[in-house]
């Protein structure tokens, strides 16, 4: 079977070399994310495992498309009974554009229209349509003339660890921090430090990759246990998994310890690590106060823009003097938004990396 992660723009490349890592079967990098094939445990390993993946998409089929009366007679032979009852809802997403189908909304109505239409035929009944959290979401992409027609085993985004109820939303997404903190080229063993800690994700991502703590390991529920077609499957598969993921954790790791000059920003990350049980450290202190470690380890920072930005217009001055003083050796990683003014080495390497739709620059050199 086909499948297909997708990846935040700039990660395509870390997410290969980490399905790579997962012995994922046939993994090729593509824009947007890796495809792979294999059976469904190898889908559910990277739903469980990977810390860089958006979403797992199963490739149910691929047709050519020239209009609405293809898309919908080719949907229709779908067998959207064997995953999907009159218990279950549906949503459906659509992205792209083909001959005569150059709105998205359109494409997903009669997209939805097609499995509504084939499950009151072969089952007398139909689907209600949940579009915030439906049982089953379908994924329709139209690109040169095709039609690609996919069921999300994630449900909600892998980005979303199942941690982040109780401590409120982090600027930063968690499978782009995952990103970062791997292409901070960290070593897993030196100190991990972020002085501009906010919600803590860099750390406690940090902290997870050099424990091997899976992060799918705190959600409750993925997109494929809620389809009709679980049970009958790999249910058994997925629960064996789980039980060797929660065998490799590690009890103790590196230091990682992050900092922040605001106390409440502090004990929000101190909350949010105890959640996801992590190892991880919280101090308030100010970025100019950063000291060199020993061995030299890394230095890895999100730099603030917007309103934590104008709260602070000297917090960059203060920083650059800090990261000057560092001991020889120490490797350092800053996301530069676009409003920051951070001044760093002129041989610092530049990866172009996305938060969400924000384009974001992610500089990197060794003292």
């Amino acid at each position: 079977m086909r499948f297909f992660a997708t990846a935040p723009k700039g990660t395509e490349t870390v997410l290969f070399e980490e399905l790579s890592e997962l012995s994922t079967p046939r993994a090729r990098q593509r824009p947007g994310g890796v495809e792979f094939a294999g059976r469904f445990i190898d889908a559910y390993r990277v739903c469980l495992h990977s810390r860089v993946a958006g979403r797992v998409l199963w490739t149910l089929e691929e047709f050519g498309v020239r209009g609405e009366k293809d898309l919908y007679a080719a949907v229709r032979e779908i067998g959207w009974e064997e995953h999907i009852d009159a218990a279950r809802t549906v949503a459906v997403r659509a992205v792209g554009a083909a001959e005569g189908l150059s709105h998205t909304n359109f494409v997903a109505q009669r997209t939805k229209d097609a499995i509504v239409d084939r499950l009151r035929d072969v089952i007398g009944e139909r689907p209600n349509v949940d579009r915030e959290d439906p049982d089953v979401s379908v994924f329709v992409r139209l690109h040169r003339g095709r039609a690609t027609v996919a069921l999300d085993l994630a449900g909600q985004s892998l980005h979303k660890r199942g941690l982040r109820a109780a401590t409120g939303p982090a600027p930063l997404k968690e499978n782009v921090a995952a990103a970062v903190v791997r292409l901070s080229g960290w070593d897993k063993k030196s100190p991990f430090l972020d002085v501009l800690c906010g919600s803590g994700t860099l750390c406690i991502e940090a902290d997870h990759i050099a424990r091997d703590v899976a992060p799918g390991l705190f959600r409750e529920q993925y997109g494929f246990q809620r389809w009709l077609s679980y049970e009958k499957r790999l249910l058994k598969d997925f629960t064996r998994l789980r039980k060797q993921a929660r065998a490799r954790v590690k009890s103790e790791g590196p230091e990682v310890r992050g900092s922040d000059l605001d106390p409440s920003v502090v004990a929000a990350a101190r909350e949010y690590a105890a959640a996801a049980e992590s190892k991880a450290s919280f101090d308030v202190m100010d970025a100019a106060d950063l000291k060199s470690t020993l061995p030299a380890g890394t230095v890895c920072s999100n730099t603030p823009y917007g309103e934590r930005l104008a709260a602070d217009p000297e917090l960059f001055r203060r920083l650059e003097a800090a990261l000057t003083s560092l001991a020889p050796g120490h490797r350092v990683a800053m996301l530069l938004g676009p409003e920051t003014e951070l001044r760093v080495p002129p041989f610092a390497t530049r990866h172009e990396i996305y938060n969400g739709a924000l384009e974001c620059r992610l500089a990197r050199w060794v003292t």
